[in-house]
């Protein structure tokens, strides 16, 4: 990320609003706005914003699933396949 390019005042965003966002579409990199000299907000394309959603998603199945293992809430594969079994009789 380029500081220079890469932070905005909140004034650039309410003058140039159509430039900022056709410049974070075309380059696909987030634009820091600051006010009063501090970061505030931050701009980012659609796709990477969905990218970045699925990721943390991911990431928070990943932390749900340490945490089933360390308080012990898990199950051998064969009984998965038992229950699974159980519930979803063969067709035929």
């Amino acid at each position: 990320m380029s500081v220079v390019r890469d932070i905005r005042p909140v004034t650039y965003m309410k003058t140039r609003a159509a430039e900022l966002i056709e410049d974070v579409a075309t380059r696909r990199s987030p634009v820091v706005i600051t006010q009063n000299g501090k970061p505030r907000a931050v701009v980012i394309d659609v796709d990477t914003y969905e990218s970045w959603s699925k990721a943390l998603l991911l990431l928070k199945l990943v932390a749900q699933g340490e945490a089933d293992i360390a308080a012990g809430r898990v199950s051998s594969q064969a009984d998965v396949f038992r229950r699974l079994r159980k519930r979803f009789p063969p067709r035929g």
